[in-house]
């Protein structure tokens, strides 16, 4: 609308300027730089050649346009700045953009020409943003080490605490080790170890002075002392600190630390683990003493100690298989909890040990308590919504884990909503340096990983508790196609949990990884793959009829979309890394879910009514509802054929693959396995699975309720099928359920809690988690009884 009534109104400045922010707002980064410069033409202002100027960058960064483009765009952005009768240097962040277009066209010489003048000095000195790139530019151009002296003059001279300068004297210093890894000379590899020691050497005491200088007034020169003593260990450099006094109990728990992480796999014995733990709980306990007067807001000194203990603790479990060594570390980490209540490092490994133990309510309880917030919804509910399906009790009503998804995705709507009217209010102060990044932060939301792995949670736990229906199929399908054409974003937050593992050993966070596995990517696709077939199986809609029905934006493609192979044979992909994701269960209900899409697949092709049909059944409901008839769409279709293929015999209904009948059988065996194990959570996995695979079964065959379809299609031989699967299904289903129950009865009686606790197991926590397992295994054994009887018929 916008751009109609500019074309109408081509003098009218502000009704240009709002179209080219309406297409700001969709992103339509071409059209916008085509208004800005039709804008800046007619009205000859400066600020409009610089809207096109980073309207062509950000259609150069989208990911839609092809390497060869995005050159082309950059070189365009560098013609129009330098056409400008302004320089870029009268406005810091024009000056910004003019430095990030060299930047990326690697014309370093104009860039130093700009930047060594007086006036480039002058806003380098004052503006972050540019003084960053200026670093980039340096460092590109080998001026690592000049850089670094002139950033050790103004931390000394000038007493400048700029952080950036810090880490540019921590580069130069850094520089001859990266410069001598391309070298083959031993020797030479030797001299540059020993420059950088120096180096090292000589910054750490300057560093440390002027820490002592500053004293709590100024960090910058602490923080720079860790990140110097975090790039010497990774340089293999480090002197490794030793401490001479009882209250430097920093420095003891830095020591365990080194110690710990330098440890080999033969010092990895139960026997000496075991003493490890035993050393750290009594200093940790020891160490209390030291911040007994701290208040309640305040992390205790001793904290990490206790960190360190859950940490080998894990690696015991790991090497005995032993849960108890989980309760222990439980235990501990509840304990210390009530010391550092807002240690949100012990929450964590306790969210996680939660869930290995089958407690998810506990674990639930420690993510609350954290607040998550904003954007930490994308990059920490992994924490808690991690095959979340797993631990469902939507079936018999209780919507916990379902709310705990929605609230999740508040964080994407706003994202939607609020970034864009950002990047309007960025163009108009010309923020330049800031509207890049306003555009790859929605570009990385609106694509999350963990935003569509919680939607596919969600849709497994929803059919558990909705009927499904037709409206349900249908609605569900369209909305798996767009994120299967999306290309996602990993945002998700695993570094965050403290690790205190040996290098030689798994990280504390692969460790307690739910099943040992982390989903991502090949977990998303697989199951996206195998609901999208189940689900268009189960429903009349296709391209065609999509195409006349959905209003609004589709997601945006790659440039190369247009090479994919057809989304019938994209489903039909099977890949070994893909599916390394999965666990053993889950990889059997996949092969479940494809043999029978494959058995079932001819008949729904043959029974599915033609698109004509579905358009003309939608139009005339449309009308009765609207009173408006749908435009495009003949409702006088639906008296003619209801088949595209009426001169063709059905096909001949054939006996399913024996991987389908004795899917359900498999399971029960499978279940019978796991359900003596400590931990009921391999039990649940196997329970859930099963019922989302009768869920599954039971959209492939609504289709073929009706009688009328049946006897019209000829497909009489099927029904009986359906009935023995169904049977066999709700009786495998109604079984485990019976086991669920009992366990659930004896997993919070005494004698059990009993056997489950230790002598020095605290009783209270004990009590907990055996009344949360009982939750879990009642909930999900009653759950199964009331989905198996909702579909038995």
């Amino acid at each position: 609308m916008f751009e109609e009534a500019y074309k109408q109104q081509p003098l009218n400045e502000e009704l240009g300027a709002q179209t080219f922010f309406a297409n700001v707002r969709a992103n339509h980064w071409k059209s916008a730089q085509q208004i800005a410069t039709k804008m800046y033409k007619q009205f000859h202002e400066d600020r409009y050649l610089y809207w096109s100027v980073i309207s062509a960058i950000l259609q150069a960064n989208d990911t839609a346009t092809s390497p060869d483009m995005r050159i082309i765009l950059y070189k365009l952005a560098h013609r129009l700045i330098a056409s400008s009768p302004t320089p870029s240097y009268q406005n810091t962040d024009r000056f910004y953009l003019h430095l990030t277009i060299l930047r990326e066209l690697e014309l370093y010489d104009e860039a130093h020409k700009l930047l060594d003048s007086e006036i480039g000095r002058v806003i380098c000195s004052s503006s972050l943003s540019c003084n960053e790139i200026r670093r980039d530019i340096w460092r590109s151009r080998g001026m690592i080490r000049d850089e670094g002296k002139l950033a050790e003059a103004r931390v000394v001279d000038l007493k400048d605490r700029n952080w950036l300068e810090f880490l540019s004297i921590l580069d130069a210093a850094f520089s001859y080790l990266d410069s001598s890894q391309n070298s083959e000379s031993p020797s030479v590899d030797e001299t540059a170890r020993a420059n950088c020691t120096k180096h090292v050497s000589k910054i750490r005491e300057l560093f440390t002075q002027i820490a002592q200088e500053d004293g709590t007034k100024d960090r910058s020169a602490s923080l720079a002392l860790l990140e110097l003593e975090n790039r010497s260990r990774i340089h293999g450099i480090s002197t490794g600190n030793s401490y001479t006094n009882a209250v430097e109990l920093r420095r003891l728990i830095n020591s365990h630390k080194l110690l710990r992480y330098s440890l080999t796999q033969l010092d990895l014995t139960i026997e000496a683990e075991t003493i490890r733990v035993a050393v750290y709980i009594r200093q940790y306990l020891k160490g209390l003493k030291l911040g007994a007067e701290l208040p309640t807001t305040e992390l205790q000194y001793a904290d990490d100690l206790a960190l360190l203990a859950a940490n080998a603790l894990v690696g015991l479990w790991k090497l005995a298989s032993d849960d108890r060594y989980l309760h222990n570390a439980v235990v501990l980490l509840e304990f210390a909890l009530t010391k550092s209540k807002q240690s949100f490092q012990a929450r964590l490994i306790l969210i996680r040990l939660y869930r290995l133990l089958g407690a998810p309510s506990l674990a639930l309880d420690h993510y609350r308590a954290m607040g998550v917030k904003q954007v930490q919804h994308d990059t920490l509910s992994h924490f808690i919504l991690s095959r979340a399906s797993t631990f469902s009790l939507t079936a018999t009503g209780d919507l916990t884990l379902t709310t705990e998804c929605l609230e999740s995705t508040q964080i994407y709507l706003s994202n939607s909503q609020e970034t864009a009217d950002y990047v309007v209010r960025a163009f108009t102060a010309e923020k330049y340096s800031q509207i890049p990044e306003f555009v790859t932060f929605e570009e990385r939301l609106d694509n999350s990983l963990q935003r569509d792995i919680v939607k596919m949670e969600h849709l497994r736990m929803r059919l558990s508790h909705e009927p499904i229906s037709c409206d349900v199929i249908d609605m569900e399908l369209i909305e798996l196609k767009f994120i299967f054409d999306r290309n996602h974003y990993d945002n998700r937050d695993f570094d965050i949990i403290a690790n205190y593992q040996p290098k030689s050993s798994e990280s504390i966070n692969s460790q307690t990884f739910l099943f040992g596995q982390n989903e991502s990517r090949g977990w998303l696709w697989t199951f996206l793959k195998l609901y999208i077939r189940a689900l268009q199986q189960g429903s009349d809609l296709d391209e065609t009829v999509e195409e006349k029905l959905l209003i609004g934006d589709r997601p945006k493609l790659r440039f190369d979309a247009g090479r994919h192979p057809l989304l019938r044979e994209r489903l039909a992909e099977k890949s070994e890394e893909d599916l390394a994701e999965l666990t053993r269960d889950e990889r059997s209900f996949v092969d479940f879910a494809t043999a029978l899409a494959d058995w079932l697949e001819p008949y729904h092709d043959y029974t599915r009514p033609p698109p004509a049909v579905v358009l003309a059944e939608v139009a005339k409901q449309t009308e009765l509802k609207t009173g408006y008839p749908l435009k495009g769409v003949n409702i006088k279709v639906l008296n003619g054929p209801t088949s595209t293929k009426k001169d063709e015999e059905p096909p001949v209904v054939t006996d399913p693959p024996e991987l389908v009948t004795r899917f359900f059988d498999s399971l029960n065996t499978r279940f019978l396995e796991v359900q003596n194990k400590s931990s009921p959570v391999e039990a649940l996995h196997i329970a859930a699975l099963a019922q989302e695979a009768f869920l599954l079964f039971t959209i492939e065959s609504m289709r073929f309720k009706s009688a009328s379809v049946i006897k019209a299609n000829k497909f009489g031989g099927i029904v009986t099928i359906f009935k023995s699967i169904r049977m066999n299904a709700t009786s495998v289903l109604r079984h485990i359920s019976t086991k669920l129950l009992k366990d659930a009865d004896e997993a919070s009686n005494q004698e059990s809690r009993k056997a489950f606790i230790d002598p020095d197991f605290s009783l209270g926590v004990a009590k907990k988690i055996t009344d949360a397992r009982k939750k879990i295994l009642e909930g999900v054994g009653k759950g199964l009884v009331r989905v198996g009887t909702a579909y038995a018929q």
